[in-house]
Formats: structure tokens, C-alpha cells, sequence
């Protein structure tokens, strides 16, 4: 009965191509799209997943997400540093600088200052040169990202692809003059700005002049002491808001939710995916089983139970919804691998492969349910009429 079934499933060929193609094209959308959301809301709070040392970041109580800087006095470092239970706290720069670059054009860049003895918060991954050449005389630390696009020198051949940066070049930051010493992996910004690092007084001699520049304290907690506790005690001494680094990637993440259209726009997005997967799967699947009906009415006839023809139905459901699942999922691989070294967010954890599944299930019970209501209402008389 499993051949007869796959028989009238494949007879008609495009039929079950057009099946196939509809939860395809159902299983991609719900895949990619999601995988492209998940990629560009990790971006709001890369920077601080790279800064992985310090337990506990300090801020100003107003700050709703990590680009929301609020300046501190620097007096606010030492208030920090003299509560129980802290380890080290570390002075952080974070703003939009502007970069003037050899061609006279400006760029602007997320520049970070690091305190100057210790260079805690610097980037993860150095691919040339090291964080300590940052104590250079005005040397910068650029992201690869950025030392390949927004920041490379134009190229000599109109519409070629600029200049990347190297280690030794100049450029100007706020009319300062800057040497690269260094180049970076960091995860792209939200905004996909070029990040530069520096040290945390020349980053301030870099700002335009303000009474506070202090944008992040860094903490450190001493072994054994408990983060919620110590959040707490610096937010009663202090004034100031402290949150360790899960609370604050996940306070970033909750702005970026509510406060912008994005969600929305990909929730669409997938909406209209496995409403248009279910219509053209379902309707497919259902024409198909209409131009087999006088067959079911055969076996019907010959004493096939309804059970039976019900595992015949669900046994073409399954077949062209695994095919059709992993065709998708497959092109959404694909797709992000393609994408990998471009300015595209993509993120694909197996949670996804879960997501999308279940959205393809749903769509083949639809489909299934729509023929399985015909074949046990059909009358086996069907078979001699003309």
C-alpha cells in the first residue's frame, strides 16, 4: 500500500514538483529570514559579547542600550573602585568620532578608549600587531572590517574596491592625528560603523572638550563574590546603573525589540512565507488527491480500511514535507555561507531547525487534513459511475 501510495503521489510529476517547490520555497523563508533577524540583533550587542573580562558594567542610570552613552564624571571611577567586593574597575571610552581619511573625506567611527596601564576591554581577536602597541605614540587599533571598506584608501582605478589600511598608515580623528598599530577581528556593530581603539586619554583628547567623558566603568569581581549582590551594593553606594554582562547584552537586545520596527518587519515576513507555503502545498496536494480519488475509491471497494488510506495520505505528506524541509534548509546553509564575508547579519543556531520544522509540519497537516476529510467522506460507489 506504501508503493500504491507513493505511486499516485509521483504520477502526476508536476504536481509533486509543485508540492515539493511550495514547502521549499515555505521551509526557506522561514529559515532565512529568522536566521538574518537573529544575525542583525546579535549585532546590537556585540560589542559588549566582545568585551568578555570584566563581570560587571557601570554606567549612567538613564543608559537604555549599549550606544546610548551617557558620560560620567571620571570622579564616579574611584567611587566604584572603593566598594566592597570589587576586584578592579577599569575606565571606558565609547563615542562617534569622525575620521577624516587621504582623500578628504570623513567616515564616522565608533572609537573606544582603553585605560592606558592595563588595556582592559580591547578587541578579541588581534590579526596584526598587538594591544600593547596601542601605548605607541598616537597609535589606533582598527577593525578589519573597517581597515578594508569604510576606512581603505580610494582606489587608482575608478570603482575599484579602495585601498585596505595597513599597519603604519595615518588618518585623522577630530583634526588628531592617528597611526594604525594594529588590526582587528571584532563582531560588526549594529550599525556596521569601522570600531577603533585607542587608549582611554588619548580617545578623550580625540572627543570634542566636555565636563564628562567617562561613558562605562569595567568591574571586576573578586573571586566568589556574587555578581546580583554586587550589581546591587554599587547601585545603593553609587546612584549609577550596574549591570553584569548577560543583563546588559540582554537590556541592548530588549531596546532593539520593542523600540524598533525590525521584529515586525521579519514576523511579516515569515508570516506571508507559510501562508503562501500552505496555499500552494495545500492546494496542490489537495488537486492531487482529486485526480486520484477514483483509485481510493478502488481500494475502498476491495475492503481497504479508512486507517489505511489515512497512512497512505500522511505517508505522501511526510514524504514531500522532508524533501521539501530540507531543501530549504539546505538553500538557507547555502545562503549563509555565501554571505559569510559580507556586510549581511546572519545567525543560524539549531533552535532554527526546530522553528522551521514545526512551520513545515503545520503546513503538511494542513495540506493532508484538507485530503484525508475527502477520501473518508468518498463512497466507493464512485468507482461505476461514468
Amino acid at each position: 500500500m506504501n508503493h500504491i501510495a507513493l505511486k499516485m503521489l509521483m504520477g502526476d510529476r508536476g504536481k509533486y514538483l509543485g508540492i515539493v517547490m511550495g514547502l521549499t520555497f515555505a521551509s526557506l523563508i522561514m529559515t532565512q529570514q529568522p536566521a538574518i533577524f537573529l544575525g542583525l540583533m546579535s549585532r546590537s550587542y556585540s560589542f559588549i559579547s566582545d568585551v568578555g573580562l570584566p563581570d560587571i558594567w557601570v554606567m549612567d542610570s538613564k543608559v537604555q542600550f549599549v550606544d546610548d552613552i551617557k558620560p560620567l564624571q571620571d570622579t564616579e571611577l574611584y567611587r566604584v573602585r572603593g566598594i566592597s567586593g570589587v576586584e578592579w574597575a577599569m575606565p571606558m571610552y565609547k563615542g562617534l568620532l569622525k575620521a577624516r581619511l587621504v582623500d578628504g573625506t570623513f567616515q564616522t567611527c565608533n572609537v573606544v578608549g582603553l585605560d592606558d596601564a592595563t588595556l582592559i576591554g580591547g578587541p578579541p581577536v588581534m590579526l596584526e600587531g598587538t594591544v600593547e602597541d596601542l601605548r605607541r605614540s598616537d597609535g589606533v587599533i582598527v577593525d578589519i572590517d573597517g581597515a578594508r571598506d569604510k576606512l581603505g584608501k580610494p582606489s587608482p582605478i575608478p570603482g575599484g574596491k579602495p585601498i585596505p589600511l595597513k599597519v603604519g598608515d595615518s588618518l585623522e580623528l577630530n583634526d588628531h592625528r592617528a597611526i594604525v598599530v594594529g588590526i582587528a577581528k571584532v563582531t560588526r556593530t549594529f550599525q556596521s560603523q569601522p570600531v577603533v581603539y585607542t587608549t582611554y586619554s588619548r580617545a578623550k583628547s580625540y572627543a570634542p572638550k566636555e565636563r564628562k567623558l567617562l561613558s562605562f566603568v569595567l568591574v571586576k569581581a573578586k573571586p566568589g563574590q556574587d555578581f546580583g549582590e554586587l550589581t546591587r551594593r554599587i547601585r545603593a553606594t553609587t546612584g549609577l546603573a550596574a549591570y553584569t554582562r548577560e543583563e546588559f547584552m540582554s537590556l541592548t537586545y530588549e531596546y532593539f525589540m520593542h523600540n524598533t520596527g525590525i521584529p515586525i518587519n521579519f514576523g511579516i515576513s515569515v508570516l506571508l512565507g507559510f501562508i503562501v507555503g500552505a496555499a500552494i502545498a495545500g492546494q496542490t496536494f489537495y488537486n492531487s488527491t482529486l485526480e486520484n480519488l477514483r483509485q481510493f475509491g478502488v481500494l475502498k471497494a476491495m475492503g481497504t480500511s479508512n486507517w489505511i488510506l489515512l497512512r497512505m495520505i500522511l505517508l505522501q505528506a511526510v514524504l514531500v514535507g522532508t524533501i521539501g524541509y530540507g531543501l530549504g534548509v539546505g538553500l538557507t546553509a547555502l545562503f549563509g555561507y555565501s554571505m559569510r564575508h559580507s556586510i549581511l547579519a546572519f545567525k543560524f543556531p539549531w533552535q532554527l531547525l526546530l522553528f522551521s520544522g514545526a512551520g513545515v509540519s503545520l503546513i503538511c497537516i494542513f495540506a493532508a487534513l484538507l485530503s484525508i476529510i475527502k477520501v473518508i467522506r468518498l463512497e466507493p460507489a464512485i468507482v461505476f459511475k461514468g
